[in-house]
């Protein structure tokens, strides 16, 4: 008897053994993944006076610019299907993710996408791009190829916010929202405004749960003939991604592997400077972290039709406010 015990014994200690050494390595790569994030990028070191009142850089915050990418020809403004380099997609979606790992808290930053700034002209071949006034979704589509796009893109973004810090990106696809909403089970909403003309469920006020298209075009529609209509975009953009986060946290703990299912199911349609050990570290103190809608801001500003286009343009006062209360910690001088 004891014999025939012993195959059944070592098949055991083998799986505890094999369990080990794989709980041994996820924490190597986190430890690797969060040593790699913390040196990707210098932090401001010298004080800031506020309202006469001293602040310095939170060094526990890591910040991420995340992009929609939206390469579809026929889905682009007029202005948009003038640009030689249209293939290369606008940066519909813009958002800072924010996350605090002292307080385990998340924040995320809206950015209007008709946001007037500087915009770099990559294409230009004579020395270093030059520059031209407009809306800050246009500066991806000006990258020679996606990488390019997303470097010049989080250039745009670091000068719109005074230089700030920025630790990755991640551009997605949005024809990968589908799929992306679908491996967490699908995402709840309450639907802000018709979209029928796409999902004949998308009627504002209804409770629905986005599977597949439906999720698509609750995040990308918006009526192009309607003033402003980005701003409408932008908050379902939010607040899908408000549920999107909560949902993907209750699925991580469910399988602290969806991470990195979601990174290789996204790599064909996806640019990013983080790696799959930067990836596999977040994943890890995600489940942990606070969210919720009051972790939603946006920048305000007005929004008015230039000469020929919707123009965006922030209320510098309130956005330095904004940088302060989400990037900075006030000093205690006493």
């Amino acid at each position: 008897m004891r014999l025939k015990k012993k195959p059944f014994l070592i098949v055991i200690i083998s799986i505890l053994i094999f369990a080990l050494l794989l709980i041994g390595n996820i924490a190597a790569i986190r430890t690797i993944g969060k040593i790699r994030l913390q040196n990707k990028t210098e932090l401001p070191s010298v004080p800031v006076k506020y309202q006469n009142k001293l602040y310095t850089y939170n060094e526990n915050i890591m910040t991420f610019l995340i992009m929609g990418i939206d390469k579809g020809k026929e889905t682009f403004e007029p202005w948009e299907a003038e640009l030689d380099n249209f293939g290369n997609g606008q940066a519909d979606a813009l958002f800072l993710a924010v996350l605090d790992q002292e307080t385990h808290t998340i924040k995320v930053i809206g950015i209007n996408r008709n946001t007037m700034t500087d915009i770099y002209d990559c294409d230009d071949p004579q020395g270093p791009p030059s520059t031209f006034w407009g809306q800050i979704a246009l500066q991806h589509a000006y990258g020679t190829n996606g990488t390019i796009g997303c470097e010049y893109q989080l250039k745009a973004v670091q000068n719109l916010f005074y230089h700030l810090p920025i630790h990755g990106y991640a551009a997605v696809n949005v024809d990968a929202v589908p799929a992306i909403n679908d491996m967490v089970g699908g995402v709840d909403v309450d639907v802000l405004e018709d979209i029928t003309l796409h999902d004949a469920s998308l009627i504002k006020g209804n409770r629905v749960h986005l599977m597949g298209e439906s999720a698509y075009w609750y995040v990308k529609y918006r009526d192009i003939h309607q003033f402003a209509s980005a701003d409408m975009r932008t908050k379902r953009q939010s607040q899908y991604l408000d549920s999107f986060i909560d949902t993907a946290k209750q699925s991580v703990k469910k399988n602290p592997f969806l991470a990195l299912q979601l990174y290789q199911e996204l790599e064909p349609q996806m640019d990013t400077n983080l790696s799959a050990a930067e990836v596999v570290y977040l994943a890890s103190v995600l489940p942990q972290c606070r969210f919720d809608e009051n972790s939603f801001y946006k920048i305000p500003g007005e929004t008015v039709m230039g000469e020929k286009y919707e123009e965006f343009y922030p209320d510098d006062d309130a956005l330095l406010t904004l940088i302060i209360d989400v990037f900075y910690k006030e000093v205690n001088e006493s």
